[in-house]
This record gives C-alpha cells, sequence and structure tokens, in this order.
C-alpha cells in the first residue's frame, strides 16, 4: 500500500495541501449558483466578509479578508503596537489574544479564475476588513474596481493597486452594478475614529473624519435591501437610515466584549440596531472571527425569544460558509451545514459483506 513519503513532506507542501481549508469548493458553489427570479443570494465569507449576487448577474464581495489575528503567545514590542486601536482605547501594554477562530472558507485567488468578481468593497480601514492578500489576487486575476472610503482606496494604492481602479465613497454616494445600486451611508464605528492614522497621542484632541474611513453599505436589489453596517457600533441615527431605506436584510458586528473593553456590539444592543432600522431580518456576522470576543449565539437568540411579541423583525443565525437567500430563507432562524446529497444514496448496492452491516 502507498502513500504520503513523510520523508519528503515540508512545511511548505502541508501549507498547500491543506489550506485553505475548503479549498474552492465555496468559489464553485458561488460560481454555480443560479439566483433565482425575485431572490438574492449572499454567502458568509467569515467576520464582515459577504459575497453577493442578484438576479441580474450583479457577483461581488464586501471585507473579505483571508488573513489571520495573533499567532504567537510572545507580546510584540509596545513601541510596534502603542498605536493599536485597542492599545489605545484600554491603555493596555500587552497585546490582546485575538486568535483567529474560524477556518478560511474561500480562496481569493481562485476568485477570477472559478467564480467572476464585479467589484471589490471594503466599510473600513481595520485590517479585519481589507486584506492584501484578496487585493493582490483580485489585483491580479481580474479587472473588477476597488470600491471604499478614503483611506481604503489609500491602503489599496499603497499595496500597488493603480488609483485608476479605485473608487472612493462617502455618505451620499451611490455605486451601480448591473441590477443591484450600492448606498454609501454613515458609519458608526468609534474604534475607527482612534485607529492610524494618525500615529502619537490622541488625548485632548480633535477626532478625525469618520467619513474618509468608514462607511456602512445599503444594497438594494430588484428582490430586497441589504443593510451592511461594518463594525459600527450601536447609534440612534440607525433609525433615520431606516426611514430613508426599506431594509429587507440587516447585519450587525456582534461579540462580547472583554472587561475593560468595548468594540463588539453586545446582544442587547444588536436587537435595538435591528428594531431601529425596520428590518424585516437581523443577521449576525463578525462573531466567527476572534477567540477573546466569541460569544455563544444562544444568548442573542434568547433574548430575541424574550422580547419577540414587540420586535418587528425575524432572526437568523447562521455559521461561516453558509449561503443565505432572500426571501427564501426569511422565516429561518438557524443555519445547518448541508449534509450531502441523500437522494444519491443506494445508486449502487452498498459493498458491504451483509446487509446486516446497514
Amino acid at each position: 500500500m502507498s502513500g504520503p513519503d513523510a520523508n519528503r513532506i515540508s512545511r511548505d507542501s502541508w501549507l498547500q495541501d491543506v489550506f485553505p481549508e475548503w479549498g474552492t469548493w465555496l468559489n464553485e458553489e458561488i460560481a454555480q449558483h443560479e439566483v433565482a427570479p425575485g431572490t438574492f443570494a449572499m454567502w458568509w465569507l467569515g467576520t464582515t466578509g459577504l459575497w453577493i449576487k442578484s438576479e441580474g448577474g450583479a457577483s461581488f464581495a464586501v471585507d473579505f479578508w483571508a488573513g489571520r489575528g495573533r499567532s504567537t503567545k510572545q507580546d510584540p514590542p509596545f513601541e510596534e503596537t502603542k498605536d493599536f486601536q485597542m492599545t489605545r482605547m484600554t491603555g493596555g501594554r500587552a497585546f490582546p489574544w485575538n486568535l483567529r477562530a474560524y477556518p478560511m472558507v474561500i480562496d481569493p485567488f481562485a476568485v477570477g479564475k472559478i467564480n467572476d468578481i464585479d467589484a471589490l468593497f471594503a466599510t473600513h480601514i481595520h485590517d479585519d476588513h481589507i486584506c492584501p492578500y484578496v487585493a493582490a489576487a483580485v489585483l491580479q486575476n481580474t479587472d473588477a474596481p476597488f470600491v471604499g472610503p478614503k483611506l481604503c482606496v489609500e491602503k489599496w494604492v499603497g499595496w500597488g493597486v493603480p488609483r485608476e481602479r479605485c473608487v472612493e465613497m462617502s455618505p451620499g454616494d451611490t455605486y451601480k452594478i448591473k441590477d443591484t445600486t450600492i448606498y454609501a451611508v454613515e458609519s458608526f464605528d468609534r474604534t475607527a475614529l482612534i485607529t492610524e492614522p494618525p500615529s502619537g497621542d490622541l488625548r485632548n484632541q480633535m477626532p478625525v473624519d469618520m467619513d474618509e474611513r468608514a462607511v456602512n453599505f445599503v444594497i438594494q436589489t430588484p428582490a430586497g435591501t441589504i443593510y451592511d453596517s461594518g463594525d459600527s457600533h450601536y447609534s440612534n441615527y440607525y433609525y433615520k437610515h431606516g426611514k430613508d431605506y426599506d431594509i429587507d436584510v440587516a447585519l450587525v458586528s456582534y461579540g462580547i466584549n472583554p472587561p475593560g473593553n468595548m468594540d463588539k456590539v453586545p446582544a442587547s444592543d444588536c436587537l435595538r440596531i435591528g428594531e431601529n432600522l425596520g428590518t424585516k431580518v437581523l443577521i449576525p456576522f463578525h462573531h466567527d472571527t476572534w477567540t477573546n470576543q466569541l460569544p455563544d449565539d444562544h444568548e442573542l437568540a434568547m433574548l430575541w425569544e424574550f422580547n419577540r411579541e414587540h420586535l418587528p423583525f425575524s432572526l437568523f443565525l447562521w455559521k461561516t460558509g453558509a449561503r443565505y437567500e432572500w426571501p427564501t430563507d426569511k422565516d429561518r432562524m438557524w443555519y445547518r451545514y448541508p449534509q450531502g446529497r441523500p437522494f444519491d444514496y443506494f445508486t449502487n448496492e452498498p459493498n458491504v459483506p451483509f446487509k446486516a452491516f446497514l
């Protein structure tokens, strides 16, 4: 019996053979999925990454990230991390234990080869929302534009993306892809306001301009409208966005916050955001990402159940790599990974010694 030769396996070959863990499965699913009339489809790439397809053929990604977080127990020198946003907001000197918690479910370098992309969007400048690896893949393998706020464009250009392939968006701007219109609206990501640039001491200084570094997106397809809140926290101004747009599906950055830190949206504020937006479905995201902010979905489910009599929306709890279709899935609450194609079983006679094994 032949098999792998342990004398020839290297770390590089292991990485090539095993990562990304899902290979090109999700790229193939996105490419092969036909969006039915009156629907849209979106896939959760992890963190706040989304891939969206419309019935008119629009196919694009938002906040597609293929990086990682902390990778060693050794703290980096404080001089290298003193301007990191978590360090700034807490006054801590030790680096947070933000290990990436979920597998890589899509191959960025298969984009343009297996599944086409019309545009790559970024909501804001944080490194788990705008990615040099994804930028390289999209730059090298496609002609797609890079679309986001001013400082995201500056990041892309700094990585070697030609400026003429970039489109800046700030609140009030729109971008059209086939039958889909993307509106930039105000972000409420207060963590972005203490993120570099600038470096140095921010105390007693006027804050920077949010609109240059972060936006939320309202994504309007013929079948329905998605509200992508990026990394935004709770704000009363969600109510205004709910008045301005008829929102079907809203996505909110859910998570727990370690003591002494406030970065993710807790369960109660997720529900407040959904209520203020007037959405029909609330879907959390980002809660899969960091081990030090990883919540239990059941907390959000229990709080929604407790308040459901006066909440005007349903709740959908999914898993990384999942597909959500509107309005097909509007009454679903829990996602379950497909378990294969049982209709194919017993096409051939089972290869077992006796039927008693079955």
